[in-house]
């Protein structure tokens, strides 16, 4: 019966350290990160032109703006 209970106690600790996902959990968050930095990245690159002029219209408003006074 000893025998037994060592053989269950060894099977189910094996099962135990494999059910940890810890690790997998923490690779899934940084896929995550990943994948937000890259749609940051496109985001940026489709619309920086056009902020890019945006920010140039502004900045030559506040210009006159200023130079008027």
């Amino acid at each position: 019966m000893e025998r037994l209970f060592h053989a269950w106690l060894a099977v189910s600790s094996f099962f135990v350290r494999t059910e940890d996902e810890e690790g997998a959990t923490a690779v899934e968050y940084g896929l995550m990160v990943a994948l937000i930095a890259v749609v940051i990245m496109a985001t940026v690159a489709a619309l920086g032109t056009e902020l890019n002029r945006l920010f140039q219209a502004v900045v030559t408003e506040l210009q006159n703006v200023v130079t008027a006074n």
